[in-house]
């Protein structure tokens, strides 16, 4: 039978302050926020939503910012549980300028229960609960007000459904002897979430075709999206509103010398060149002229022979280890990890090897599997 929620509108300091006192005694916290993010770098919040098992909080983010007592609630030791949380975390690191923990995210519980690794709140709940949501709110604009009747039961509801998929979720990970593994996971999700200037500059490892550069395209490559991230957010701009990945990309490619060369390259406009052409142009040269024995070695190509058996012997022992608990492989271990090991194999330099509950698992047999390549040449 759906739920009617409880529904308490929260748009001051005081009101604030007294939810987060009625708070302040639940052993779990279920979250949810609604934000906007169109046209900016940063998540822009609408809407912050905590159910801890009697009423449904909304606060309004536009009117109330966080107070101490609020962020004492969000990192008191109660669990907090989130849906997919990576931009919620972001959400809520720009609103309370702390993130929510300890965590639980409900797609990474669920992904360790053998189901869809990126399953979608709205067929959680119908799993979990056997109830439907209602979706004509899921792209209603949040920053709107007053919300309307039906925007404030969808965004109750979804945080009343929360805890009560993690209650099922919470047994089943204790019959599988799997709940420390989700703790240990959502324990290195938010520490992932904390942006800082080491992690803008390994932004440019997820270009896929970075193996097609040579170390000096490379180092440009770096150099400019480092730049572009700090960019984007001292401007609060998107990533591609400053300059997208594919012009980057063929700066990089072509390491133009001059205004004449940068315009020749696809993609670049006029209001570019005027714009940043000159901080371009800079970093390339930087690039060019670094000492060679201060560059990174060249990405290796996927495509040799000596990479694809050791990622196949990998992809064994992962998919081994995935079949045997009911989960799907990437929930193990993603390519990029796969592809560091090799590299590192490779290279003859330290693996890589996963931390925690998966070293513990796959550690030994990744070992043994590249060590044989590694004998055989």
């Amino acid at each position: 039978m759906p739920v009617i929620p409880d529904i308490r509108w929260i748009d001051s300091a005081d009101a604030l302050d007294d939810a987060c006192q009625a708070l302040s005694q639940a052993p779990v916290l279920a979250l949810d926020t609604e934000f906007f993010r169109e046209k900016t770098f940063h998540p822009v919040p609408a809407l912050i939503q905590i159910y801890g098992g009697d009423a449904t909080y909304l606060i309004d983010p536009l009117e109330v910012a966080c107070t101490e007592r609020c962020r004492q609630l969000l990192t008191n030791d109660a669990l907090k549980l989130l849906h997919a949380s990576s931009e919620d975390l972001e959400v809520f690191g720009h609103w309370a300028g702390v993130a929510p923990t300890p965590l639980v995210d409900t797609q990474v519980a669920q992904g360790l229960l053998g189901e869809d690794a990126a399953m979608g709140y709205q067929r959680l709940v119908e799993f979990w609960v056997g109830e439907t949501l209602p979706k004509e709110e899921t792209r209603s604009n949040w920053l709107e007000r007053p919300l309307s009747d039906s925007q404030l039961s969808y965004a109750a509801l979804d945080v009343v459904y929360l805890l009560m998929v993690w209650q099922h979720q919470r047994e089943s990970l204790e019959r599988h002897g799997r709940l420390e593994w989700v703790l240990e996971d959502c324990t290195d999700l938010v520490a992932q979430s904390q942006r800082s200037s080491e992690s803008d500059g390994q932004w440019y490892l997820r270009q896929r075709q970075l193996w097609r550069l040579a170390p000096r395209q490379v180092e440009a490559y770096r150099l400019m999206t480092t730049w572009r991230e700090g960019e984007a957010r001292a401007r609060d701009l998107p990533r591609n509103w400053v300059i997208q990945d594919r012009v980057l990309y063929a700066i990089a490619e072509k390491m133009p010398a001059n205004r004449h060369d940068l315009a020749a390259v696809e993609g670049v406009k006029p209001t570019l060149i005027k714009r940043e052409g000159d901080t371009l142009l800079a970093m390339v040269k930087q690039a060019a002229h670094r000492e060679a024995s201060e560059l990174a070695p060249a990405p290796l190509a996927p495509t040799l022979p000596p990479f694809k058996a050791r990622m196949k012997a990998l992809k064994k022992v992962v998919n081994l280890d995935a079949e045997s608990l009911g989960v799907a492989p990437e929930v193990l271990l993603r390519r990029r990890e796969l592809e560091a090991l090799v590299t590192a194999s490779l290279r003859n330099q330290p693996l890589p090897l996963p931390s925690g509950w998966r070293g513990e698992r796959l550690n030994e047999r990744l070992e043994g599997a590249l060590g044989e390549l590694a004998q055989v040449g």
